[in-house]
């Protein structure tokens, strides 16, 4: 197989089935028939390896990267689920930190060519089983699944895990999962499996109770992560972490019951060495210092808050590059935006992309200092040009411009 033939295979994929992060909306196929009919398919390899289910609004990507690397030094050979990719797709696969291989890739996706006519999957169905056959081959000890989109009818959810987790419910995607809280708390609650544990790091009352309700229907045990108290510090950056690393260390006492042998040293070396164990960038990452540059893929409200409060604090002018796609709500995001900043607007190269000329009756309403470029790379060479060594430069607003960034500067900065 040649890279060009890898291209290919995969470009195929994305063109036959809609994917949410390209298309949004149509994409998502809520229902689990067909993932149970592509599982039954290949064997049900999902029903042959031991699963531990992340989901929530925020956080997902973090807590899963983040126990991953606890149990990596623990000694265990991990797999890890996540999604969407921020370069290559097979980062949404991998094993100990190791993206999933390639030549699987392009040798899975030939046996989908010849899917029977009655399956007709989404793209998350066609990577999620790709995921449980890939650990199922490469004999994981066990696999970290994160859910792709809501909880109760998403792909993922077709596993009965050991341990689950909701690490908070927020408002986002509610032209899919609902308007209020307690909608979307009812979709996140719907991983909730009889007799396995459930994490919870919301601290809303709401939530939680929602939360527990369903955990007590389905006679199982709700761990409130909220409650723990710890000074753990993780390699990943953000001040919403500690919040993640409370949802992490719940995670692991559960497991420990189930006689996994993780230390406390394993505990706080794999908090500390999440990026090298696992690769995971993009949440609070350090692109350089000279001047500070940080990104980060916090997209909806409850996120950005977490990020842009983030920036307030540090006494720097700041150069700040935003993008967004088509169903975000940039009204709300304007009524967030850092002080002592100058920003730069730019359309994410996504189909969902969308232009900044679209809102810019927002950006002046907001009476900031704001230009609007047609690429991410033009946005970010200009901040970057006008930044002094003092300054800082974030960007952010979208996984897609984010993804943009670092494929373009990664790969020149090595």
């Amino acid at each position: 197989m040649t890279n060009e033939e890898y291209q290919e295979a995969v470009e195929w994929l994305f063109v036959q089935a809609p994917n949410y992060q390209i298309d949004g909306e149509k994409a998502y196929k809520p229902g689990l028939d067909n993932i149970i009919k592509l599982c039954e398919l290949f064997g049900n390899p999902q029903e042959k390896i031991k699963c531990i289910h992340i989901g929530g609004t925020n956080g997902k990507g973090s807590t899963s990267n983040m126990l991953a690397s606890v149990l990596q030094e623990s000694g265990y050979r991990i797999g890890l689920y996540n999604s969407p990719h921020l370069i290559d797709f097979t980062e949404r696969i991998k094993i100990n930190g190791e993206n999933c291989d390639k030549e699987f890739v392009f040798q899975f996706i030939q046996k989908l060519k010849t899917l029977p006519e009655n399956i007709l999957p989404s793209f998350f169905e066609f990577t999620t089983i790709m995921a449980f056959e890939y650990f199922y081959q490469k004999k994981v000890d066990f696999a970290i699944i994160e859910v792709g989109l809501g909880g109760r009818l998403d792909s993922t959810n077709i596993i009965k895990p050991l341990v689950s987790a909701i690490t908070n419910v927020q408002l986002d995607h509610q032209n899919i999962l609902g308007n209020t809280l307690e909608e979307i708390a009812f979709e996140k609650a719907g991983i909730i499996k009889s007799n396995v544990p459930i994490i919870s790091g919301d601290d809303n009352e709401v939530v939680k109770n929602l939360l527990k309700e369903k955990a007590a229907k389905e006679n199982t045990q709700f761990v409130d992560a909220a409650l723990i108290k710890s000074d753990l510090k993780s390699d990943l950056k953000g001040n919403y972490q500690e919040k993640n690393i409370r949802v992490v260390l719940a995670l692991v006492e559960e497991l420990k019951k189930l006689n996994l042998n993780i230390s406390d040293e394993n505990v706080k070396k794999g908090l500390l060495n999440t990026h090298k164990n696992t690769g995971f960038i993009g949440r609070w990452f350090e692109f350089s210092q000279n001047p500070l540059t940080i990104c980060d893929t916090a997209h909806n409200q409850a996120g950005l808050e977490y990020v842009f409060s983030q920036l307030n604090s540090i006494p720097k002018h700041k150069h700040i590059v935003l993008g967004f796609v088509n169903d975000k709500k940039i009204d709300e995001v304007m009524a967030l935006l850092p002080e002592n900043s100058e920003f730069y607007f730019a359309k994410p190269i996504t189909n969902r992309g969308r232009h900044p000329n679209e809102y810019e009756d927002l950006l002046l309403k907001a009476k900031i200092i704001y230009k609007i470029f047609d690429s991410v790379q033009e946005a970010y060479l200009s901040a970057k040009q006008h930044a002094t060594q003092e300054e800082m430069i974030f960007i952010g607003g979208s996984n897609f411009v984010v993804g943009e960034f670092l494929e373009k500067n990664l790969t020149d900065k090595e």
